[in-house]
């Protein structure tokens, strides 16, 4: 189990549907509001694995990665897909692994002694880019039309789909931020904030939370909807939670793996 104290959908096979989790901002965002969070134990660490680059130099990389061969086995892990007559334990499990058991499979090998270096930056790279997916709420979605994918909107007068309005649309019209902007502005959680986010300590109960949230997603958005800017002000303060979420709960288990003084139960430390 992965918690504070111990160290212990998404992507498709069809290349023609949009399928990334959040955009390439969210995930930059996520990664550097982790970074942020670090200890210097543990930045040094992991800087080391990833031979000197910030993690959000490989905050997309999985997105790319999976379309190829070589990783074309983790295309399932990016989500987890529960259709609406289904509660988030009763949905089948996927055969080729979700996201939840794909980032339970990452930690098992960033804690492996005898895990080699290659397979430790790979897990790591991977991991990465799973703590933002697991917080965008159409990684939640129904399998029927495939995690938002066929669920069709407007947005502005332009035909698309709810997956991408959630995936770039919304954070982009939300806030025209850099990355680093988006962490200056949203990363001030108070202690008793942060440890609120922390309480929720294992990778079932952060997507158990998306999953609550796509639900009202869909639920708010029904299909032919024609999003504009009151969808925008509604939305705005889900996309910057659950970018905040992410990043915190990413420095909290990196920091629970590779620093042995961390114990979780202070606030996270900044740089």
């Amino acid at each position: 189990m992965i918690t504070r104290n111990i160290l212990t959908s998404g992507l498709l096979c069809l290349s023609s549907i949009s399928s990334f989790g959040w955009g390439q901002k969210g995930h930059d965002t996520t990664a550097f509001i982790a970074e942020c969070h670090l200890t210097p134990t543990t930045l040094d660490k992991v800087m080391d694995l990833l031979d000197g680059k910030s993690p959000v130099y490989y905050a997309n990389w999985l997105d790319n990665a999976s379309h190829t061969p070589e990783y074309a086995y983790s295309k399932t892990w990016h989500y987890k897909n529960i259709d609406a007559d289904q509660t988030f334990d009763s949905a089948p499990l996927h055969e080729d692994g979700d996201i939840v058991r794909a980032i339970y499979m990452q930690v098992d090998v960033l804690k492996d002694s005898n895990a080699s270096r290659e397979n430790k930056q790979l897990a790591l790279k991977i991991l990465i880019h799973l703590l933002g997916d697991i917080h965008q709420p159409m990684h939640l979605g129904h399998a029927s039309d495939l995690g938002g994918n066929r669920w069709l909107v407007k947005y502005f007068g332009k035909d698309t789909n709810l997956h991408s309005v959630w995936d770039s649309s919304l954070p982009e019209s939300a806030h025209k931020w850099s990355y680093t902007e988006w962490q200056n502005q949203i990363d001030r959680a108070t202690p008793e904030m942060t440890l609120d986010i922390l309480d929720v300590t294992t990778p079932e109960g952060w997507a158990s939370e998306t999953f609550e949230i796509g639900k009202d997603v869909y639920n708010n958005t029904p299909e032919g909807t024609k999003i504009s800017y009151d969808y925008i002000a509604e939305w705005t303060p889900i996309v910057e939670k659950q970018f905040l979420r992410g990043g915190l709960r990413l420095a909290d288990l990196l920091n629970s793996i590779f620093d042995p003084v961390y114990s979780g139960k202070n606030t996270i430390v900044t740089k």
